[in-house]
């Protein structure tokens, strides 16, 4: 389904969304211009950043990072025209409009002085965008992820390429679809981990459990999944660690939101990177849950084994774990019931 951001229980769309529920303008606070005479490059890139407005649903995308960070975040989210013009400034861009942005971070186009398009990234949690930035770097030798291009740690923003023509994958033709996400794993698995690397599957998968398993107490949710189907789910993500026999680096997060069209040349692109080391078969398991309401988890598993070279009972044994996570997704917005019920019956 269109927007759903798996595992994470958030709708988002990366691309700007042409039927916003809202439109709201974003406008770069006013500043009393200096005398002609005294303006320098610089003022004239603020004054230009300053006198652009973007249109968003500015309602949704506060409504996910209040939901992710607390109240607090609107402090912050106050700042942001005045933090964008600064950075615009300092870099030379020219911003452009901003996408209906994630759970984390909120992103607009931007170009720089000769034209090249450019994506700028802003997040309040500035720890886990260097640590993004960190993960960036280190495809990067892929030519899978997009490139860093500037980064400001304290401001917590970087400007990233801009993927082109960079539709989801979930809007690209079913048919190459697995011969695109096989192409885009062996390109990603085949980057070597750095030694150290301090993240790893299993820390992945605890944390998504007790963040997702807090809302088994909403009365909407903990009607349809109980403790007993989560902890189901628990006992078989632990069988699945407790058996991992190859490991590599993962893009750990690789839904079809996350894949982005990089043209013909290139393939697909993944996004928003939580790299951690484990089982080669998690980077295509959203892929394959996505199947439900389509072909079926069963069937789309089988396909995706197949074009990846992964092992099709440990993808479907994953699938078997993660079907909770989406069906309280699905669940949150209103998802179609025949899909939530083949979630439901998957997590069995």
């Amino acid at each position: 389904m269109k927007g759903w951001k798996l595992r994470l229980g958030i709708r988002i769309c990366r691309r700007p969304c042409a039927a916003a529920r809202r439109v709201v303008t974003l406008r770069m606070p006013p500043r009393r211009p200096r005398p002609r005479s005294v303006r320098s490059r610089a003022d004239v890139r603020m004054l230009a950043a300053r006198a652009h407005t973007a249109a968003v649903d500015m309602g949704d995308v506060g409504a996910r990072l209040v939901g992710r960070f607390g109240p607090e975040v609107e402090g912050w989210l106050a700042e942001v025209p005045t933090l964008a013009a600064r950075l615009a400034s300092r870099w030379g861009l020219v911003l452009g409009e901003l996408f209906e942005s994630g759970a984390s971070s909120l992103v607009m186009r931007c170009r720089w002085p000769d034209g090249t398009p450019a994506v700028l990234k802003l997040s309040p949690d500035r720890a886990l965008l260097t640590k993004q930035v960190e993960m960036l770097r280190v495809f990067a030798s892929s030519g899978r992820v997009p490139a860093v291009l500037s980064t400001d740690a304290e401001a917590g923003a970087m400007v990233l390429e801009e993927v082109l023509p960079g539709t989801e994958a979930e809007d690209m033709p079913t048919t190459s679809l697995p011969q695109l996400w096989g192409e885009l794993l062996a390109a990603l698995h085949t980057v070597a981990p750095p030694a150290q690397w301090p993240w790893d599957l299993r820390g992945r998968c605890d944390e998504a459990f007790v963040r997702i398993g807090r809302r088994l107490s909403e009365p909407a949710i903990g009607a349809r999944i109980d403790q007993a189907a989560w902890q189901r789910s628990i006992r078989r993500c632990e069988t699945l660690l407790d058996t991992q026999a190859t490991l590599v680096l993962l893009h750990g997060d690789l839904h079809l939101g996350n894949a982005l069209d990089g043209g013909p040349s290139r393939g697909l692109v993944a996004i928003d990177p939580k790299a951690c080391i484990g089982d080669p078969c998690f980077d295509a398991v959203d892929y394959v849950v996505a199947g439900a309401g389509h072909e079926g988890v069963e069937a789309r598993c089988q396909l995706v084994a197949t074009a990846c070279g992964l092992d099709g009972d440990r993808l479907y044994a994953w699938s078997r774990v993660i079907a909770p996570m989406v069906a309280i997704a699905h669940l949150t917005y209103g998802g179609p019931e025949p899909v939530i019920d083949e979630l439901l019956a998957l997590a069995c």
